[in-house]
């Protein structure tokens, strides 16, 4: 619904541009180690940030935030680069 993607808006707003940036690579499916080495930040640091988002967007799981994320994404083209979600790997069937 509307009021939801409007949640959404709000708590994405709410992060700081190292948390989204942190944001971006764990719905790439990133582990911390990765990030942390694209970012130029300890893994320990990552993973501050990382609890952080899962807070501010109130996710309880990362499946919870990639759908979040990719929600926001269809509904703004400011949220995501272009063709964010669909680079993200897809589960294999089977």
């Amino acid at each position: 619904s509307r009021e939801h993607v409007r949640e959404l808006r709000a708590r994405f707003e709410a992060l700081s541009p190292r948390e989204r940036e942190v944001l971006r690579h764990v719905v790439a499916g990133r582990l911390n180690k990765q990030i942390a080495s694209a970012i130029g930040a300890a893994e320990r640091t990552v993973k501050a940030h990382r609890a952080h988002v899962m807070a501010k967007m109130q996710a309880s799981s990362v499946a919870e935030l990639v759908r979040a994320y990719d929600l926001l994404a269809a509904s703004s083209a400011g949220v995501a680069e272009p063709g964010a979600a669909a680079a993200r790997p897809q589960p294999s069937a089977g």
